[in-house]
């Protein structure tokens, strides 16, 4: 996948991270059109639609294009994709249940994959003990 594309898809996952729970947050919002000026994808118009809310995102999109995102998973391109979403997730300071599931099934798919770097390991430990403590505050 070129990289271009990686980043439109990865953009795409992103807001269909934002729709998991059935909205997307003003903070969310903002981190998204944020994200899609800097890297030039603003006005691209097969992300156009999805990105100012025209066309919801449902649940099942945003998880075909993980897949297709990260193909064959290795480490780094699962720890990338960990990192995109808490981004996104965090930004509005709640986590919803569905959010959350989006990371957890992201976590196992890394978890498939050998991590050998400890700046990977330090920054997955963080995100992790975030993503338990609002499951706690959920339940």
């Amino acid at each position: 996948m070129a990289v271009e594309t990686r980043t439109k898809v990865l953009l795409k996952i992103l807001i269909g991270a934002a729709w998991i729970d059935g909205s997307i947050q003003i903070e969310e919002r903002q981190y998204l059109r944020k994200l899609a000026q800097e890297q030039g994808l603003a006005d691209d118009p097969e992300l156009k639609p999805f990105l100012y809310e025209l066309v919801q995102v449902k649940p099942a999109q945003c998880y075909q294009w993980i897949d297709e995102y990260l193909g064959k998973p290795d480490a780094k391109r699962c720890s990338d994709l960990l990192e995109a979403i808490s981004g996104l997730i965090y930004s509005d300071g709640n986590v919803e249940v569905e959010e959350a599931k989006l990371l957890n099934r992201i976590q196992e798919i890394e978890a498939t994959c050998s991590i050998s770097q400890p700046n990977t390991k330090a920054i997955l430990s963080s995100i992790q003990g975030l993503y338990r403590n609002w499951l706690k505050q959920l339940s």
